[in-house]
């Protein structure tokens, strides 16, 4: 049976309350489900809430809002900390990264992790509502 997690993308007003939303859908009031993009990816991948046969759709409603609130400024605000402590050999990429978001261009936060969880939990895990 097809286990269904719901984000209320109204409450998301940044990549902060993104981690909270999602960690609550998953995992409850107070749950944990990845707070950088490497870490979500990592909890889609098992063992973190959803089943373990991966049977499982992610119901992002309100989802317009979240694009809005995880765009090309909060982006650039959520790779500027990356930047800041990322190994000396990272940092340069994250900051062109950086610079590139603050232009308002190249993929958003909101592009990314849409990304990941169709990669993870394939094309039909992901309902844009």
């Amino acid at each position: 049976m097809t286990v269904t997690y719901v984000i209320e993308g109204s409450g998301v007003t940044g990549a902060d309350s993104f981690w909270t939303a999602v960690g609550e859908a998953v995992n409850g009031p107070g749950g944990y489900f990845g707070r950088n993009l490497d870490a979500f990816a990592d909890c889609l991948s098992g063992g973190m809430g959803t089943p373990d046969d991966g049977d499982f759709v992610f119901e992002w409603r309100d989802h317009a809002r979240s694009a809005r609130a995880l765009g090309h400024a909060e982006t650039a605000r959520y790779l500027e900390r990356l930047a800041a402590r990322a190994h000396e050999s990272n940092r340069g990429r994250l900051r062109e990264e950086c610079a590139r978001a603050a232009a308002g261009r190249g993929p958003t936060l909101f592009d990314r992790l849409v990304e990941i969880i169709r990669d993870r939990a394939g094309a039909d895990g992901l309902r844009l509502l």
